[in-house]
């Protein structure tokens, strides 16, 4: 598993295709909490489950006014279709050119096969890494932990 950047660590800021035609800078979000989900890849049975479940409980992200955004070396247009079929209510941001170039940045890239690690960041309004976690890849790490990153942010911090 990849070193991912831990909490206390400013994040790192990037602008990545979230549409074909659309870019989502992450300092476009600051003041808000952020929720940072890399993943390996589309379509893949463990990543599709993940989205799934975290846009189920998009609610319960936004009731700490907190932005989800999930990211993976994918091009933006099979974002884009895994999204319209999977019915997702949050972008996905294309870590596509240089492929995981963000990935990287942040310590999720597995070079060894191409793809992001199954990585979750939980970032301040500020823009610093509050909370990190690198899951087995072939695992889905589910949102526990989010959901008790986002509660242990300051209280000035939520809505």
């Amino acid at each position: 598993m990849s070193n991912i950047l831990p909490a206390g660590t400013p994040a790192p800021d990037f602008s990545l295709h979230v549409t074909p035609d659309q870019k989502l800078a992450l300092s476009e979000l600051r003041g808000k909490p952020v929720i940072l989900a890399f993943y390996p890849a589309d379509w893949s049975p463990v990543c599709g489950d993940q989205m799934a479940l975290y846009n189920e409980i998009l609610p319960e992200f936004e009731k700490f006014g907190a932005v989800l955004v999930g990211v993976s070396v994918d091009g933006a247009w099979c974002h884009e279709a895994f999204a319209k079929d999977r019915h997702l209510q949050f972008p996905l941001a294309a870590d596509f050119e240089p492929k995981g170039g963000v990935a990287r940045t942040y310590g999720a890239y597995r070079a060894e096969d191409g793809v992001c690690e199954r990585a979750l960041f939980v970032i301040d309004a500020k823009g610093i890494i509050a909370w990190s976690y690198c899951s087995p890849v072939a695992l889905n790490p589910g949102a526990d932990g989010i959901l008790e990153a986002l509660e242990n942010l300051p209280k000035q911090e939520k809505p």
